[in-house]
């Protein structure tokens, strides 16, 4: 049990890494959850650093239970430690590849709502999504505020955004301005929240077959990165288990080294 335990531990610190990510927690608030209708305040892993927070949460967004199948609901299946999970299985009454759980995040730049604090455009962003079941990651990423949008091919996207005291209106891509309007909410608003379903963004994702999705989110100044929260959704069963990597083969390596002196001074007592 020892040694089982040492070696979990030891691969779970090299997946996850040494973030301070709170877990079950609400975002800022204001301006709190502010994108589309009916959606609560809660359920986020988020972290707190340089005046920005970051946040991400799993949610049931297509319910089998529900009456009508298929109802959104401000559920979000935390297992408390910044992991998710969902039953594996098509959306009922959605299109091919639409999972019941969507993922939903959020960016607030200036938590305290200070007159000289940073906007959305005095940062770049990166959004890790993992698109390998397994217990092993192959991320796709992307700068989800600032990066090109390949849902229509231009740096415009359809998220909320606003302060922290209103939120704004949301910017219609298909218009001839849409660029010019979205650049202009980056730059005189300091939070932004979307909802995301996994098979928009993931590579070959297949709802119906149970894995581990890890998801990350980032932001980084001139300086380099400055603030990170990850998350876990587990479905199913989740995936199944790999050869740790290089990185994870270490810790295993140090747990291991000290399970055998923890047994060396056993003995000699």
């Amino acid at each position: 049990m020892i040694r089982t335990s040492l070696v979990a531990a030891a691969v779970a610190v090299a997946s996850f890494g040494a973030h301070a990510d709170l877990f079950d927690q609400n975002v800022v608030s204001p301006p709190g959850v502010f994108f589309g209708s009916g959606n609560t305040n809660g359920g986020f892993t988020t972290e707190t650093a340089n005046e920005l927070e970051l946040a991400l949460r799993g949610k049931l967004r297509h319910d089998p239970t529900s009456t009508p199948v298929g109802q959104a609901k401000n559920q979000w299946n935390s297992n408390g430690d910044g992991t998710y999970s969902f039953a594996a299985g098509q959306a009922v009454g959605q299109a091919a590849g639409t999972a019941i759980w969507s993922f939903e995040w959020s960016i607030n730049t200036n938590i305290t709502g200070a007159a000289n604090g940073a906007t959305l455009d005095d940062y770049t962003y990166m959004l890790g999504l993992d698109s390998d079941p397994s217990q092993g990651t192959n991320y796709s990423m992307f700068d989800l505020i600032n990066g090109i949008n390949p849902g229509n091919g231009s740096v415009c996207w359809d998220h909320n955004t606003g302060t922290n005291s209103a939120a704004s209106a949301v910017v219609n891509c298909g218009a001839a301005n849409a660029a010019s309007n979205y650049a202009a909410l980056l730059a005189t608003n300091n939070a932004a929240q979307n909802s995301w379903k996994p098979h928009w963004f993931i590579a070959g994702f297949d709802p119906t077959v149970d894995g581990t999705y890890n998801i990350f989110l980032s932001a980084s100044n001139a300086s380099g990165e400055v603030a990170r929260t990850d998350i876990q959704i587990i479905v199913g069963q989740g995936g199944a288990a790999v050869v740790p990597e290089p990185a994870s083969l270490a810790l295993v390596g140090v747990a291991l080294a000290g399970l055998a002196v923890s047994r060396r001074r056993k003995q000699a007592r």
